[in-house]
């Protein structure tokens, strides 16, 4: 599956944080946006290991953007969030997600390829800034 609730909490969490005037922690974001807080942790922390959130700690802590919007590929947030790289299909162009391990000789294989290089592309350039 291309995006999963994580790729989703992930970018309605950006969204939020690129709104604060300080940063914002992961407590009031899982309030504000009624998702488990627990999850929601774990996805800001894979964003903040891949340099897209700034993590602070203390009394005033919380996270930041570390980058400008339009500075952070859709693909690099998706790819935070869910710990891999985004497939259309099961049998994608990634060898290790077909699930029969016969990518190349699969009747469907060249168009997957061609398919999941599109996508790929397409999200490399779009920008967190493009969609919000």
């Amino acid at each position: 599956m291309l995006l999963t609730r994580a790729s989703e909490y992930a970018l309605l969490s950006l969204d939020s944080i690129r709104k604060s005037d300080s940063p914002i922690g992961a407590e009031q974001l899982a309030n504000e946006l009624s998702i488990p807080k627990s999850f929601l942790a774990k996805i800001l922390q894979s964003l903040a290991k891949q340099g897209i959130l700034e993590s602070r700690k203390g009394a005033h802590g919380g996270f930041l953007l570390a980058q400008d919007v339009n500075e952070i590929p859709v693909s690099k947030i998706i790819l935070a969030a869910e710990g891999k790289v985004p497939s259309v299909f099961d049998c994608s162009s990634y060898a290790d997600s077909c699930p029969g391990g016969t990518i190349g000789t699969c009747a469907i294989s060249p168009f997957l390829m061609k398919f999941q290089v599109k996508i790929d592309d397409f999200l490399k350039d779009l920008m967190l800034g493009d969609i919000l």
